[in-house]
Protein backbone atom coordinates (compact mmCIF):
# COMPACT_ATOMS: atom_id res chain seq x y z
CA UNK A 1 0.00 0.00 0.00
CA UNK A 2 3.14 2.29 0.55
CA UNK A 3 6.19 2.68 2.10
CA UNK A 4 4.28 4.13 5.68
CA UNK A 5 1.80 1.72 6.68
CA UNK A 6 1.08 2.54 10.34
CA UNK A 7 -2.28 3.52 11.47
CA UNK A 8 -3.06 7.27 10.88
CA UNK A 9 -5.22 9.51 12.71
CA UNK A 10 -6.95 11.14 9.75
CA UNK A 11 -9.12 14.49 9.93
CA UNK A 12 -11.79 14.40 7.50
CA UNK A 13 -13.13 17.86 7.18
CA UNK A 14 -16.25 19.02 4.38
CA UNK A 15 -19.52 19.22 4.55
CA UNK A 16 -20.64 15.45 5.15
CA UNK A 17 -24.16 16.01 6.10
CA UNK A 18 -24.76 18.55 3.04
CA UNK A 19 -26.87 17.39 -0.05
CA UNK A 20 -24.30 18.79 -2.36
CA UNK A 21 -22.13 17.87 -4.53
CA UNK A 22 -19.32 18.42 -2.27
CA UNK A 23 -21.37 16.69 0.32
CA UNK A 24 -21.54 13.34 -1.43
CA UNK A 25 -17.74 13.79 -2.04
CA UNK A 26 -16.91 13.99 1.71
CA UNK A 27 -18.86 11.12 2.14
CA UNK A 28 -17.27 8.93 -0.83
CA UNK A 29 -13.85 10.31 1.21
CA UNK A 30 -15.78 8.61 4.23
CA UNK A 31 -16.46 5.02 2.79
CA UNK A 32 -12.69 5.14 1.32
CA UNK A 33 -11.14 5.26 4.60
CA UNK A 34 -13.83 3.32 6.39
CA UNK A 35 -12.85 0.35 3.59
CA UNK A 36 -8.90 0.21 5.27
CA UNK A 37 -9.31 0.29 9.40
CA UNK A 38 -6.61 -0.87 9.58
CA UNK A 39 -4.50 2.17 7.99
CA UNK A 40 -6.81 5.24 9.35
CA UNK A 41 -7.94 6.13 12.69
CA UNK A 42 -10.82 8.17 11.21
CA UNK A 43 -12.22 11.60 12.52
CA UNK A 44 -14.74 14.20 11.11
CA UNK A 45 -15.74 18.01 10.96
CA UNK A 46 -18.59 18.70 9.43
CA UNK A 47 -18.79 21.91 7.78
CA UNK A 48 -21.84 23.50 5.88
CA UNK A 49 -22.08 24.22 2.52
CA UNK A 50 -23.55 26.96 0.98
CA UNK A 51 -27.92 26.75 0.96
CA UNK A 52 -27.88 23.16 0.65
CA UNK A 53 -30.27 21.52 2.78
CA UNK A 54 -29.31 18.32 5.41
CA UNK A 55 -29.41 14.67 5.48
CA UNK A 56 -32.12 13.59 7.21
CA UNK A 57 -32.33 9.93 6.60
CA UNK A 58 -31.81 7.42 9.57
CA UNK A 59 -29.59 4.81 8.20
CA UNK A 60 -26.60 3.05 9.35
CA UNK A 61 -24.21 5.21 7.75
CA UNK A 62 -25.91 8.24 9.17
CA UNK A 63 -25.91 6.83 12.38
CA UNK A 64 -21.58 6.01 11.80
CA UNK A 65 -20.54 9.54 10.38
CA UNK A 66 -23.07 10.71 13.40
CA UNK A 67 -20.62 8.36 16.00
CA UNK A 68 -17.76 10.34 14.32
CA UNK A 69 -18.62 13.74 14.77
CA UNK A 70 -18.86 12.73 19.29
CA UNK A 71 -15.64 10.52 18.80
CA UNK A 72 -13.69 14.00 17.38
CA UNK A 73 -15.56 16.21 20.12
CA UNK A 74 -14.11 14.11 22.62
CA UNK A 75 -10.32 13.63 20.98
CA UNK A 76 -9.85 16.75 20.64
CA UNK A 77 -11.26 18.19 23.74
CA UNK A 78 -8.73 15.69 25.32
CA UNK A 79 -6.09 17.16 23.30
CA UNK A 80 -5.58 14.95 20.63
CA UNK A 81 -3.74 15.64 17.53
CA UNK A 82 -4.15 14.68 13.46
CA UNK A 83 -1.66 13.08 11.11
CA UNK A 84 -3.45 13.76 8.03
CA UNK A 85 -5.74 16.43 7.51
CA UNK A 86 -8.13 15.56 4.27
CA UNK A 87 -9.94 18.97 3.61
CA UNK A 88 -13.05 18.76 1.14
CA UNK A 89 -14.21 22.04 -0.25
CA UNK A 90 -13.26 24.71 -2.99
CA UNK A 91 -9.29 25.46 -1.96
CA UNK A 92 -10.20 28.88 -1.07
CA UNK A 93 -11.10 27.27 2.34
CA UNK A 94 -7.68 25.05 2.74
CA UNK A 95 -6.34 25.14 5.69
CA UNK A 96 -2.54 24.03 7.61
CA UNK A 97 -4.67 21.16 9.84
CA UNK A 98 -2.09 18.69 10.27
CA UNK A 99 1.59 17.71 9.29
CA UNK A 100 0.34 16.17 6.29
CA UNK A 101 -2.45 18.24 4.47
CA UNK A 102 -4.95 17.35 1.34
CA UNK A 103 -6.98 19.22 -0.25
CA UNK A 104 -9.99 17.96 -2.12
CA UNK A 105 -11.59 19.42 -4.30
CA UNK A 106 -14.37 19.02 -7.43
CA UNK A 107 -11.97 21.55 -9.06
CA UNK A 108 -12.80 24.04 -12.15
CA UNK A 109 -15.15 24.08 -14.92
CA UNK A 110 -13.27 26.37 -17.12
CA UNK A 111 -10.31 26.88 -18.32
CA UNK A 112 -8.00 28.41 -15.60
CA UNK A 113 -7.99 28.14 -11.89
CA UNK A 114 -8.17 31.98 -9.80
CA UNK A 115 -5.01 33.72 -8.37
CA UNK A 116 -6.20 32.35 -4.26
CA UNK A 117 -5.97 28.58 -5.44
CA UNK A 118 -2.53 29.00 -6.10
CA UNK A 119 -1.75 30.28 -2.77
CA UNK A 120 -3.71 28.00 -1.06
CA UNK A 121 -2.04 25.45 -2.49
CA UNK A 122 0.91 26.48 -1.00
CA UNK A 123 -0.50 24.78 2.19
CA UNK A 124 -1.15 21.27 0.50
CA UNK A 125 0.60 18.59 0.71
CA UNK A 126 -1.29 16.77 -1.63
CA UNK A 127 -4.30 18.00 -4.14
CA UNK A 128 -7.18 15.61 -5.27
CA UNK A 129 -9.55 16.84 -8.32
CA UNK A 130 -12.09 14.73 -9.66
CA UNK A 131 -11.00 14.84 -13.41
CA UNK A 132 -8.17 15.41 -15.85
CA UNK A 133 -9.50 18.39 -17.08
CA UNK A 134 -9.71 19.63 -13.61
CA UNK A 135 -6.05 18.66 -12.93
CA UNK A 136 -5.10 20.35 -16.43
CA UNK A 137 -6.61 24.23 -14.59
CA UNK A 138 -4.48 23.58 -11.63
CA UNK A 139 -0.99 22.43 -13.76
CA UNK A 140 -1.18 24.41 -16.37
CA UNK A 141 -2.66 28.10 -14.89
CA UNK A 142 0.33 30.58 -13.98
CA UNK A 143 -0.36 33.97 -12.31
CA UNK A 144 2.35 36.77 -12.89
CA UNK A 145 3.11 38.32 -9.54
CA UNK A 146 5.01 40.53 -7.85
CA UNK A 147 7.16 40.14 -4.68
CA UNK A 148 5.69 43.08 -2.12
CA UNK A 149 9.01 42.96 -0.81
CA UNK A 150 11.61 43.44 -3.40
CA UNK A 151 9.28 44.30 -6.10
CA UNK A 152 10.25 41.62 -8.71
CA UNK A 153 8.25 39.83 -10.81
CA UNK A 154 7.63 36.21 -11.37
CA UNK A 155 5.20 33.60 -12.40
CA UNK A 156 3.33 32.01 -9.89
CA UNK A 157 2.00 28.44 -10.54
CA UNK A 158 0.83 25.20 -8.55
CA UNK A 159 3.58 23.10 -7.24
CA UNK A 160 1.71 20.44 -5.31
CA UNK A 161 1.21 17.12 -6.84
CA UNK A 162 -2.20 16.91 -8.05
CA UNK A 163 -4.03 13.04 -8.12
CA UNK A 164 -6.78 12.55 -10.22
CA UNK A 165 -9.50 10.28 -8.59
CA UNK A 166 -13.24 9.98 -10.00
CA UNK A 167 -16.30 9.44 -8.34
CA UNK A 168 -17.16 5.21 -7.56
CA UNK A 169 -20.55 3.81 -9.15
CA UNK A 170 -23.03 3.08 -6.47
CA UNK A 171 -25.14 0.19 -5.95
CA UNK A 172 -28.42 1.77 -5.51
CA UNK A 173 -31.68 -0.07 -5.74
CA UNK A 174 -34.55 2.10 -6.88
CA UNK A 175 -37.74 3.90 -5.55
CA UNK A 176 -40.72 4.79 -8.45
CA UNK A 177 -41.58 7.94 -7.96
CA UNK A 178 -44.43 9.87 -9.72
CA UNK A 179 -43.90 10.55 -13.25
CA UNK A 180 -47.05 11.54 -15.18
CA UNK A 181 -45.80 11.50 -19.22
CA UNK A 182 -48.36 11.38 -21.27
CA UNK A 183 -45.46 11.18 -24.00
CA UNK A 184 -43.12 7.98 -24.94
CA UNK A 185 -40.31 9.82 -25.82
CA UNK A 186 -38.69 11.97 -23.09
CA UNK A 187 -35.70 13.49 -23.02
CA UNK A 188 -34.11 14.56 -19.42
CA UNK A 189 -31.88 17.14 -18.45
CA UNK A 190 -30.25 17.76 -14.58
CA UNK A 191 -29.18 20.70 -13.21
CA UNK A 192 -29.62 23.55 -10.88
CA UNK A 193 -30.76 26.85 -12.93
CA UNK A 194 -27.45 29.05 -13.04
CA UNK A 195 -25.90 30.81 -15.74
CA UNK A 196 -23.07 27.52 -16.17
CA UNK A 197 -25.98 24.84 -16.54
CA UNK A 198 -27.32 26.36 -19.84
CA UNK A 199 -30.75 25.18 -18.92
CA UNK A 200 -32.82 28.14 -20.98
CA UNK A 201 -31.24 27.24 -23.72
CA UNK A 202 -31.74 23.73 -23.14
CA UNK A 203 -35.10 23.77 -22.91
CA UNK A 204 -36.05 26.75 -25.85
CA UNK A 205 -34.10 25.27 -28.24
CA UNK A 206 -35.61 21.73 -27.47
CA UNK A 207 -38.87 23.22 -27.97
CA UNK A 208 -38.05 25.10 -31.30
CA UNK A 209 -36.76 21.61 -32.88
CA UNK A 210 -39.84 19.37 -31.31
CA UNK A 211 -42.86 22.10 -31.82
CA UNK A 212 -45.07 20.14 -33.32
CA UNK A 213 -44.06 16.60 -32.28
CA UNK A 214 -45.20 14.74 -28.92
CA UNK A 215 -41.95 14.67 -27.67
CA UNK A 216 -40.86 15.60 -24.12
CA UNK A 217 -38.23 17.03 -21.80
CA UNK A 218 -38.32 16.00 -18.03
CA UNK A 219 -36.21 18.80 -16.26
CA UNK A 220 -34.69 17.86 -12.79
CA UNK A 221 -33.81 21.65 -11.75
CA UNK A 222 -33.79 24.30 -8.68
CA UNK A 223 -32.58 27.17 -8.12
CA UNK A 224 -30.44 26.87 -4.68
CA UNK A 225 -32.68 25.74 -2.05
CA UNK A 226 -35.16 22.67 -2.46
CA UNK A 227 -37.60 25.12 -0.48
CA UNK A 228 -41.44 25.94 -1.27
CA UNK A 229 -40.46 29.55 -2.31
CA UNK A 230 -37.35 27.64 -4.30
CA UNK A 231 -40.24 25.97 -6.20
CA UNK A 232 -42.23 28.85 -7.00
CA UNK A 233 -39.90 30.92 -8.48
CA UNK A 234 -38.51 28.16 -10.28
CA UNK A 235 -41.96 27.76 -11.65
CA UNK A 236 -42.78 31.11 -12.68
CA UNK A 237 -39.07 31.32 -14.37
CA UNK A 238 -40.71 28.14 -16.24
CA UNK A 239 -43.86 29.63 -16.94
CA UNK A 240 -42.55 32.69 -18.34
CA UNK A 241 -39.94 30.46 -21.07
CA UNK A 242 -42.53 28.44 -22.05
CA UNK A 243 -45.41 31.47 -22.72
CA UNK A 244 -42.89 32.55 -25.80
CA UNK A 245 -44.01 29.12 -27.53
CA UNK A 246 -47.94 28.95 -27.80
CA UNK A 247 -49.94 25.94 -28.88
CA UNK A 248 -46.62 23.96 -29.49
CA UNK A 249 -47.24 19.78 -29.35
CA UNK A 250 -43.67 19.27 -27.26
CA UNK A 251 -43.94 18.69 -23.41
CA UNK A 252 -41.71 20.42 -20.61
CA UNK A 253 -42.80 18.49 -17.32
CA UNK A 254 -40.59 20.00 -14.00
CA UNK A 255 -39.23 17.74 -11.32
CA UNK A 256 -38.60 19.85 -8.49
CA UNK A 257 -37.54 18.90 -4.92
CA UNK A 258 -35.04 16.86 -2.97
CA UNK A 259 -35.12 13.39 -4.15
CA UNK A 260 -33.41 10.32 -3.22
CA UNK A 261 -30.60 8.25 -4.86
CA UNK A 262 -33.29 5.54 -5.08
CA UNK A 263 -35.68 7.71 -6.79
CA UNK A 264 -33.52 9.66 -9.03
CA UNK A 265 -32.17 6.24 -10.19
CA UNK A 266 -35.91 5.24 -10.94
CA UNK A 267 -36.14 8.29 -13.32
CA UNK A 268 -32.84 7.15 -15.22
CA UNK A 269 -34.25 3.79 -15.59
CA UNK A 270 -37.97 5.02 -16.47
CA UNK A 271 -39.14 3.39 -19.62
CA UNK A 272 -40.23 6.81 -21.00
CA UNK A 273 -36.97 8.73 -20.10
CA UNK A 274 -34.64 8.17 -23.19
CA UNK A 275 -31.86 10.21 -23.00
CA UNK A 276 -30.27 12.77 -20.46
CA UNK A 277 -29.04 15.92 -22.18
CA UNK A 278 -26.51 18.06 -20.78
CA UNK A 279 -25.44 21.16 -22.36
CA UNK A 280 -23.98 23.07 -19.38
CA UNK A 281 -20.61 25.32 -20.28
CA UNK A 282 -18.53 23.47 -17.89
CA UNK A 283 -18.20 20.36 -15.70
CA UNK A 284 -15.69 19.52 -13.33
CA UNK A 285 -17.05 15.92 -13.13
CA UNK A 286 -20.43 15.98 -13.91
CA UNK A 287 -22.20 13.97 -11.36
CA UNK A 288 -25.64 13.54 -13.24
CA UNK A 289 -24.04 12.08 -16.72
CA UNK A 290 -21.87 9.96 -14.33
CA UNK A 291 -25.41 8.47 -12.86
CA UNK A 292 -27.10 8.17 -16.45
CA UNK A 293 -23.87 6.30 -17.52
CA UNK A 294 -23.71 3.49 -14.89
CA UNK A 295 -27.46 3.40 -15.50
CA UNK A 296 -27.50 2.60 -19.33
CA UNK A 297 -29.45 5.84 -20.35
CA UNK A 298 -27.82 7.76 -23.58
CA UNK A 299 -26.45 10.53 -23.20
CA UNK A 300 -26.21 13.92 -25.54
CA UNK A 301 -23.85 16.25 -24.46
CA UNK A 302 -20.17 18.21 -25.26
CA UNK A 303 -16.77 16.54 -25.46
CA UNK A 304 -15.24 19.15 -23.15
CA UNK A 305 -15.16 18.92 -19.46
CA UNK A 306 -14.67 16.13 -16.58
CA UNK A 307 -17.75 14.22 -18.13
CA UNK A 308 -15.00 13.52 -21.29
CA UNK A 309 -12.64 10.86 -18.34
CA UNK A 310 -15.56 8.40 -18.38
CA UNK A 311 -17.63 9.23 -21.64
CA UNK A 312 -14.98 7.63 -24.26
CA UNK A 313 -13.70 4.18 -24.83
CA UNK A 314 -10.92 2.68 -26.03
CA UNK A 315 -12.61 0.70 -28.86
CA UNK A 316 -10.74 -1.91 -31.36
CA UNK A 317 -10.80 -1.29 -35.33
CA UNK A 318 -10.84 -3.57 -37.68
CA UNK A 319 -6.81 -3.40 -38.29
CA UNK A 320 -6.79 -4.31 -34.40
CA UNK A 321 -6.00 -0.27 -33.71
CA UNK A 322 -7.33 1.28 -30.66
CA UNK A 323 -8.47 4.74 -29.95
CA UNK A 324 -10.91 7.03 -28.20
CA UNK A 325 -14.25 6.31 -29.04
CA UNK A 326 -17.33 8.83 -28.25
CA UNK A 327 -19.92 6.54 -26.43
CA UNK A 328 -22.60 9.26 -26.57
CA UNK A 329 -24.31 11.79 -28.96
CA UNK A 330 -21.77 14.62 -29.47
CA UNK A 331 -22.70 18.04 -29.51
CA UNK A 332 -20.22 20.39 -31.24
CA UNK A 333 -19.17 23.44 -29.49
CA UNK A 334 -16.89 26.64 -29.00
CA UNK A 335 -14.58 27.47 -26.72
CA UNK A 336 -15.16 31.33 -25.62
CA UNK A 337 -14.77 33.75 -22.53
CA UNK A 338 -17.44 33.10 -19.69
CA UNK A 339 -20.40 35.08 -19.27
CA UNK A 340 -19.58 38.48 -17.49
CA UNK A 341 -22.65 37.62 -14.93
CA UNK A 342 -20.83 33.50 -13.99
CA UNK A 343 -18.00 35.33 -12.59
CA UNK A 344 -17.05 34.64 -8.99
CA UNK A 345 -14.96 36.20 -7.24
CA UNK A 346 -11.74 33.96 -6.14
CA UNK A 347 -13.16 31.08 -7.74
CA UNK A 348 -14.39 31.71 -11.08
CA UNK A 349 -11.80 33.84 -13.06
CA UNK A 350 -13.65 36.88 -15.52
CA UNK A 351 -10.44 35.66 -17.93
CA UNK A 352 -11.54 32.15 -18.03
CA UNK A 353 -13.19 30.50 -20.90
CA UNK A 354 -15.32 27.34 -21.18
CA UNK A 355 -17.74 25.71 -23.65
CA UNK A 356 -20.73 26.94 -25.48
CA UNK A 357 -22.95 24.17 -27.56
CA UNK A 358 -23.68 25.18 -31.02
CA UNK A 359 -27.34 25.59 -31.59
CA UNK A 360 -28.14 24.26 -35.11
CA UNK A 361 -25.83 21.14 -33.69
CA UNK A 362 -27.93 20.66 -30.71
CA UNK A 363 -30.66 20.36 -32.32
CA UNK A 364 -29.54 18.16 -35.03
CA UNK A 365 -28.34 15.66 -32.56
CA UNK A 366 -31.77 15.58 -30.38
CA UNK A 367 -33.34 14.83 -33.99
CA UNK A 368 -31.01 11.99 -35.01
CA UNK A 369 -31.08 10.46 -31.34
CA UNK A 370 -34.74 10.55 -31.71
CA UNK A 371 -35.33 9.43 -35.29
CA UNK A 372 -32.57 6.64 -34.69
CA UNK A 373 -32.39 5.53 -31.54
CA UNK A 374 -30.86 2.05 -31.46
CA UNK A 375 -27.70 3.44 -32.13
CA UNK A 376 -27.26 5.75 -29.31
CA UNK A 377 -28.90 2.58 -26.39
CA UNK A 378 -26.11 0.15 -28.58
CA UNK A 379 -23.14 2.73 -27.20
CA UNK A 380 -25.49 3.19 -23.58
CA UNK A 381 -25.34 -0.45 -23.02
CA UNK A 382 -21.71 -0.62 -23.70
CA UNK A 383 -20.73 2.54 -21.89
CA UNK A 384 -22.68 1.05 -18.92
CA UNK A 385 -20.32 -1.93 -18.67
CA UNK A 386 -17.76 -0.36 -19.12
CA UNK A 387 -17.58 2.33 -16.32
CA UNK A 388 -19.12 -0.15 -13.93
CA UNK A 389 -15.89 -2.02 -14.48
CA UNK A 390 -13.23 1.03 -14.40
CA UNK A 391 -14.94 2.75 -11.60
CA UNK A 392 -16.43 0.03 -9.89
CA UNK A 393 -16.63 1.49 -5.39
CA UNK A 394 -13.60 -1.44 -4.44
CA UNK A 395 -11.03 0.61 -7.77
CA UNK A 396 -11.80 4.45 -6.42
CA UNK A 397 -11.78 3.86 -2.70
CA UNK A 398 -8.34 2.24 -3.02
CA UNK A 399 -7.27 5.02 -5.41
CA UNK A 400 -8.38 7.22 -2.05
CA UNK A 401 -6.77 5.53 0.25
CA UNK A 402 -3.23 5.46 -1.68
CA UNK A 403 -3.36 9.36 -1.89
CA UNK A 404 -4.11 9.78 1.75
CA UNK A 405 -0.82 7.47 2.61
CA UNK A 406 2.16 9.84 3.67
CA UNK A 407 5.11 9.38 2.28
CA UNK A 408 8.30 8.87 4.28
CA UNK A 409 10.36 11.67 4.11
CA UNK A 410 13.63 12.35 5.18
CA UNK A 411 15.03 15.35 7.71
CA UNK A 412 16.61 17.07 4.76
CA UNK A 413 13.28 17.41 2.64
CA UNK A 414 11.32 18.27 5.84
CA UNK A 415 13.96 21.40 6.06
CA UNK A 416 13.97 21.64 2.39
CA UNK A 417 9.73 21.57 2.40
CA UNK A 418 9.58 24.39 4.99
CA UNK A 419 12.30 26.97 3.22
CA UNK A 420 10.29 26.40 0.29
CA UNK A 421 7.27 27.59 2.39
CA UNK A 422 8.71 30.35 3.40
CA UNK A 423 9.96 31.51 -0.24
CA UNK A 424 6.38 31.67 -1.20
CA UNK A 425 4.84 35.31 -0.98
CA UNK A 426 1.20 35.62 -0.87
CA UNK A 427 -0.63 36.37 -4.03
CA UNK A 428 -1.90 40.03 -3.79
Amino acid sequence: MGANSSMKTILVRGPALSQSGYGEHTRFVLRSLRSKPELFDVYLLSTNWGATGWLWEDNEERQWIDFLLQKTIQYTQSGGTFDVSLQVTIPNEWEKLAPYNIGVTAGIETTKIAPQWIEKSFLMDKIIVVSEHSKFGFDTTEIKTQDPTTGQEFIAKVNTPVDVVGYPVKDIQTRPIKLELKDDFNFLTVGTWIPRKNLENTIKWFIEEFYDQEVGLVVKTSLAKNSKRDRQITEIRLKDLLAEYENRQCSVYLLHGDLAEEEMNSVYQHEKVKALINISHGEGFGLPLFEAAYNGLPIVTVGWGGQCDYLYMDVRDKKGKTKKTAMFSPVSYDIKMIQPEAKWEGVIQADSQWSFAKEWDYKKVLRSVRKSYGEPKSKAKKLQKYVTKEFSSSVMYNKIVEACIPPVISTEQVIDEALSMASHMPLR
